[in-house]
């Protein structure tokens, strides 16, 4: 898949799919094609990666929004604030990390497939017109034709 299509379904510019696709495929997890019918494929098991080493091999972003804040260092409420919230902090964010290592990729992909289907079906159902039970009524065309 191209890091353009990528981007569309991610609403994001595709240099930045580019740049995180990068990082994964240095760690083996992706590969990359060029030229016509290249594109970016996974290149690694996916029971065995889980989305902690994912977070890894980008580099460990900072995983929570909010955090200490740094506006006035010298402000004695903000030292005292921050003292006090490190270690919940900290303890959210080993907290997160271990269930990111509970996580595989494998474990996505069925989810994702599962919710696909469901999708597909629900689609299916309402261009029949039974999403909610009811017949899909039947062209003027075909209403003429009967009444003849």
């Amino acid at each position: 898949m191209t890091s353009e299509v990528l981007a569309i379904s991610m609403d994001t510019n595709p240099v930045v799919i580019r740049r995180i696709l990068a990082g994964l495929r240095d760690h083996g997890y992706v590969a990359s094609g060029k030229g016509h019918g290249g594109g970016w494929t996974l290149a690694c098991d996916l029971s065995k990666v889980t989305l902690r080493d994912v977070y890894l091999a980008l580099g460990a972003p900072e995983l929570l929004a909010i955090g200490n804040r740094t506006d006035a260092p010298g402000c004695l409420v903000e030292q005292a604030v921050n003292a006090r919230l490190s270690k919940s902090f900290d303890d959210a964010e080993a907290l997160l990390l271990e269930s990111f290592g509970e996580v595989t990729l494998a474990m996505l992909s069925d989810e994702v497939g599962a919710r696909m289907t469901a999708w597909h079906r629900e689609r299916v159902a309402e261009s029949n017109g039974s999403a909610k039970g009811k017949p899909k009524s039947k062209p003027a065309a075909a209403k003429k034709r009967r009444a003849r």
